[in-house]
């Protein structure tokens, strides 16, 4: 019984494994994580034309480019621009960081912008209010499940 065996050596996980799907690449790929900072793939050029305008204003928000050396884990196939020739930059996108504590500032100020909006738009309809035919100002809404009729 014992001749009928296979020899354990010629039985490998790589002829029993399963066949691997192929997986489409990601376009913009993820950095690895720096403690204290996020990332932001900012453009830098529209069909090859330069975007010198929305570069210098993230620029001045204070978002830093990310050199090519300190993210090695990301594939560069070429420099798409020479002024940029030492960071990540991928079809017209290059790669910055910023601290977190100032994304979590930026979302709090726009955040705090759309309330206000909301704030004034409340004011401006409930001035058109009359008390013979009331107006509703109801923000919510309710999902049901079932069967609808």
């Amino acid at each position: 019984m014992a001749e009928n065996r296979l020899n354990r050596e010629l039985e490998t996980r790589e002829q029993t494994a399963r066949k691997r799907n192929w997986i489409r690449p990601d376009t913009l790929p993820t950095p690895n994580p720096e403690a204290g900072y996020d990332f932001h793939w900012v453009r830098i050029s529209t069909r090859g034309e330069l975007d010198a305008m929305n570069v210098s204003l993230k620029l001045r928000e204070g978002w830093e480019p990310v050199k090519a050396v300190d993210h090695p884990e990301i594939f560069v196939a070429g420099v798409e621009n020479d002024r940029f020739k030492d960071n990540v930059v991928i079809g017209g996108l290059m790669l910055c960081k910023t601290p977190s504590e100032m994304v979590e500032d930026r979302n709090g100020f726009f955040q705090d912008q759309a309330v206000s909006q909301m704030r004034s738009v409340d004011h401006n309809l409930m001035r058109e209010n009359d008390p013979r035919m009331p107006l509703f100002n109801e923000r919510t809404t309710k999902v049901t499940f079932g069967k609808g009729t």
